[in-house]
């Protein structure tokens, strides 16, 4: 089966299990609270229904829209608008005829099911799966540091070993901790000694506008693996085996000074050298990226800067260059880890949103091809349910954002009910819900525009 077709696969799958736990976790306490629901889709059924089924006072159907779903329970302004309903007299079966406590425990349900679904999901797959660690010693050469972490005091082949005191037991992860996460003082083995590394204030904002990956990249000696086929490396002659000896005259002696070289020392439209040896040879050949024209979007073609890639495998020549291990939790330790790893998902993301308020993050804002191209291209079970878990975690975090028309903008102005004991009037809401759902669609409409944008010119 094609990758592309497996991710839409996963990514519908996903999707429907996510938005019917969500709609259950609004339709389940307002049944509990003896409050009449009319609808209960999965997708929206905008003029037309794949499938729908009345049981008892319910409509159960699949809209033919993927762009989410919904319960339509009465008494409630809500995305349907439905005026005629609201004109009338309250019902006891109503959602507007229940005690404000009641109406704030129905809104809320759905982000307590997506928080509830991640969590567990994370538990269940630590308890199966366990988790990688790695510490900073257990990578014999180090790691490779771009310029922006250099720049505050990091040498290459650092070992990050401490995060103020804390060990840090995936090392991969440190980028992406200094990115989202409050870091003071980083302790690095450095020629074998501990060396403190005073981290900015700054620094998570540094590295999104340079663009530094989130994951530190281990270092090793490495030589020319598998070359592809009308690449750079191809057209000007490395073959499978030789070492490459600098690029753009840095001198390379592992994989990261590669990395390094290529992101710092080369530049699009500017001509550098490789040089490399090969069966006892010296070769120097000349190398420039320019733009090219490739297909985009069925007809059309697009100009774009050629990637910064010659087009080569790096595998290690020591394979002992890393010592990962497997760490297995029994089920009650992986609660607490599965929790653990919970919230630092929920708070990484939270901590993103100061990234999107930036020209550099609005223009990475996605919608639905972005999120997509979060899932596997295969049937991979353990990165699909992982996957599920922090979308989850998304879905739960943008529905409790205080926009009017998401369940966060109920909350908000039933909040406030509680807190004055005014209830908002019909009209100040049903203005209110039309000010959200213009919101909601620019913010779609632009998101989405973003991918299709993309997609045709890179």
């Amino acid at each position: 089966m094609h990758p592309t077709v497996v991710l839409i696969i996963n990514f519908l799958m996903s999707l429907s299990l996510l938005i019917v736990l969500h709609e259950l976790g609004h339709f389940i306490p307002a049944r509990l609270f003896k409050t009449r629901v009319e609808k209960f889709y999965l997708f929206f059924d905008i003029k037309y229904s794949l499938f729908k089924k009345k049981i008892g006072e319910t409509v159960y159907g699949i809209g033919w829209l993927p762009l989410g779903g919904y319960v339509k329970i009465s008494g409630m302004i809500d995305e349907s608008m439905d005026k005629e309903q609201m004109a009338q007299e309250p019902k006891e079966w109503e959602f507007r005829s229940k005690p404000a406590w009641q109406r704030l425990i129905i809104m809320l349900g759905g982000v307590f099911v997506n928080v509830v679904v991640g969590f567990v999901i994370y538990i269940c797959l630590i308890a199966f799966n366990g988790t990688n660690e790695a510490q900073g010693e257990d990578y014999k050469y180090g790691f490779g540091f771009p310029e922006t972490l250099e720049d505050i005091g990091f040498k290459q082949g650092d070992k990050v070993l401490l995060a103020d005191n804390d060990t840090i037991e995936y090392a991969p992860s440190f980028n992406h901790m200094l990115i989202f996460r409050d870091i003071s003082t980083v302790t690095v083995i450095r020629d074998g000694k501990k060396v403190d590394v005073t981290i900015p204030e700054d620094i998570g904002s540094r590295m999104f506008q340079a663009g530094v990956p989130s994951s530190l990249e281990a270092r090793y000696p490495f030589k020319v693996g598998e070359v592809a086929a009308g690449t750079k490396a191809d057209s000007i002659g490395i073959k499978t085996g030789a070492t490459i000896k600098s690029v753009a005259g840095f001198p390379i002696n592992y994989n990261t000074d590669y990395t390094y070289a290529i992101n710092h020392k080369v530049k699009n439209h500017e001509p550098f050298h490789v040089v490399w040896e090969y069966e006892g040879k010296t070769y120097d050949k000349e190398v420039i990226f320019t733009t090219k024209e490739v297909k985009s979007f069925i007809f059309f073609t697009k100009t774009v800067e050629e990637p910064k890639i010659l087009g080569f495998t790096k595998p290690s020549t020591d394979k002992d260059y890393a010592s990962v291990t497997r760490k297995k939790y029994s089920f009650s330790e992986s609660i607490s880890a599965g929790i653990s790893k919970g919230y630092m998902t929920m708070h990484d993301y939270v901590v993103q949103f100061k990234y999107v308020f930036t020209k550099k993050g609005a223009s990475q804002l996605g919608g639905f091809g972005t999120i997509a191209k979060l899932y596997p291209d295969t049937f991979d079970w353990s990165a699909f349910w992982g996957t599920t878990a922090f979308i989850s975690f998304i879905l739960a975090i943008m529905n409790i954002l205080p926009i009017p028309a998401l369940d966060g903008g109920h909350v908000m102005f039933l909040l406030y009910e509680i807190i004055t004991g005014r209830k908002p009037g019909d009209k100040f809401l049903e203005k209110a819900q039309i000010i959200g759902i213009v919101i909601l669609l620019s913010l779609m409409l632009y998101a989405n525009g973003n991918d299709l944008f993309k997609a045709l010119f890179g």
